[in-house]
């Protein structure tokens, strides 16, 4: 814009010097028309005739000059204003690329909050059901325990009682008998039936055998209850087995999944963590 104010003041002197010299050149034809001869005037005119000639081609070299300055000018500031559009619209994507940042750098920062809450509720269900599986495996070991120490003194006390008929020399044989009533599964009935049985003396049974079989009719009553007990009592140490084996395997199952989902939820969390670094990196290189 300066040099254009400078080829305009240059060529204002240059316009009015040639309007000048074309007013002279116009009064020396005038004059020359009234002399025949070539004056000094005349002289002076013609020079000032090649000055204005002269001053024509300067004054159209300049125009030209100016006019590619000018194009020049255009083509500038076009290609200025395309440049400036195309970082207005790069500027426009990294904000549009720093808002997606931002937005998924908070998203994963909720779902990684979040997995670590499932992997440490996961983990908590792992420790309560171990610590119930420990208290459920006590308890069935104490009362498999019992069941098969009562199963046993069962087992003994009926084949004692089978092969005992009433004889002095083996009353001793009943203690068999009576450390039945120590068990804690025998229910409270039964071990007064054989708290009575074995407190009983030879003389006050009626009896209407042999002296010899004095025991076998009242012993038989007690052996048929005893039968039911063990018979009881394998039934119920049996369901007691299954009901364990259930449990373990539920408990199994159960540790399995958890460890499964903790597993999968780490490996998740682990990328999502990776993935928001990456973001977070992104929106600053942004």
């Amino acid at each position: 814009a300066t040099r254009g104010r400078h080829f305009a003041c240059f060529l204002f002197p240059i316009t009015m010097k040639c309007s000048f010299l074309a007013t002279l050149a116009s009064a020396a034809a005038i004059t020359l028309s009234h002399a025949e001869t070539v004056t000094p005037v005349q002289k002076v005119l013609q020079l000032m005739e090649g000055m204005l000639a002269k001053g024509k081609s300067e004054k159209h070299d300049e125009q030209v000059q100016f006019a590619a300055y000018k194009q020049f000018c255009d083509d500038t500031t076009v290609e200025k204003q395309r440049a400036i559009a195309e970082a207005n619209e790069q500027i426009d994507v990294l904000k549009a690329d720093i808002e997606k940042a931002i937005a998924t750098a908070a998203r994963l920062t909720k779902e990684i909050a979040d997995a670590d809450e499932d992997i440490s509720v996961w983990k908590g269900d792992q420790k309560a059901a171990t610590n119930v599986r420990a208290i459920e495996k006590t308890d069935y070991d104490a009362l498999h325990k019992d069941y098969s120490e009562s199963v046993d003194a069962l087992q003994r006390a009926i084949a004692v009682l089978k092969k005992q008929a009433y004889d002095r020399k083996q009353a001793s044989s009943l203690a068999q008998v009576s450390s039945l009533t120590e068990l804690s599964l025998i229910p409270a009935e039964a071990k007064k039936a054989i708290e009575a049985f074995v407190q009983q003396s030879p003389e006050g049974l009626e009896v209407e055998a042999p002296e010899a079989h004095g025991y076998e009719f009242q012993s038989h009553g007690v052996i048929e209850m005893l039968k039911k007990l063990l018979d009881k009592f394998i039934e119920e140490r049996t369901t007691l087995e299954k009901t364990e084996m259930n449990s373990k395997h539920a408990y199994d199952m159960l540790m399995q999944d958890l460890t499964a989902q903790i597993a999968q939820t780490t490996q998740d969390r682990e990328e999502k963590a990776e993935a928001k670094a990456k973001m977070l990196q992104a929106k600053a290189d942004a």
